[in-house]
């Protein structure tokens, strides 16, 4: 690009150079390269120009945007009462319980709640405790059998 093109073209703008209102070109001379618009990634893509022309079919049609098809309504609405129906028999069960059963249940809540304890103590314990320990229990087991 010459600079005297430049400057022919700096000097024809009236405003003193306002770049948002004249580009920097004009169309009389023809060796300077034009701009061209960017395409945007987004409208480009063969997804957005499906969906679009869905939507533009749709909304011929009549159809808002909001609509399902048939075969989408009916299958959420059959997994919809599926849910409510397992959540109603899950509540039931729970009603039916009696009273022994509830007590049976914490119980064993409670019993495992003591073990995992036992665990975490046996497991903060010095390791020569634990091999006395299993020293003992294996000399009561053989005394045990011999006295049988």
């Amino acid at each position: 690009l010459p600079a005297s093109m430049y400057t022919e073209i700096q000097r024809e703008r009236p405003d003193g150079g306002n770049i948002l209102t004249h580009p920097d070109y004009i169309d009389g001379y023809p060796d300077l390269i034009k701009p061209k618009k960017l395409l945007n990634p987004v409208k480009a893509s063969k997804s957005h120009q499906e969906l679009h022309r869905e939507l533009l079919m749709n909304h011929k049609r009549g159809l808002g945007v909001d609509s399902k098809p048939e075969l989408q309504r009916v299958l959420e609405h059959r997994r919809r009462d599926l849910l409510i129906k397992q959540k109603k028999e899950e509540e039931e069960a729970k009603k039916l319980q009696s009273p022994f059963e509830k007590e049976l249940l914490k119980r064993h809540q409670r019993l495992d709640q003591l073990e995992k304890e036992q665990e975490k103590q046996e497991d903060h314990a010095p390791e020569f405790i634990k091999v006395k320990e299993n020293l003992r229990r294996t000399s009561t087991v053989t005394g045990d059998e011999k006295a049988a």
